[in-house]
């Protein structure tokens, strides 16, 4: 197991190295984005809106999941492609219930 993670640095590399990379239309890996929060990190996939790179990105589509990395022990946990709020919600029910 690997030990847990002191930074969203952390989180970001214990997920490349758990999960596949998600691509951009081009075959490129997408980039992805921690949300750091109390009890964990929610890493998730953006893509731009285009080609543009002066274009915002945006989340990925509503489809697949996102990851939270358990701070105090590293373990991860897929939860849905929800909006960033909801996903940590419904991380802490699934938690507390297995504590």
């Amino acid at each position: 197991m690997s030990p847990p993670p002191a930074s969203a640095e952390d989180a970001l590399a214990l997920v490349r190295s758990r999960f596949a990379e998600p691509k951009l239309a081009d075959g490129s890996p997408a980039p992805l984005h921690v949300h750091e929060f109390d009890t964990g990190y929610l890493v998730y996939p953006w893509f731009s809106e285009s080609t543009d790179a002066a274009g915002p990105p945006r989340p990925a589509p509503p489809c697949g999941s996102k990851v939270v990395v358990v701070k105090a022990t590293g373990e991860t946990v897929t939860v849905p492609n929800l909006p960033t709020e909801s996903a940590i919600a419904l991380f802490r029910r699934q938690w507390e219930a297995q504590a």
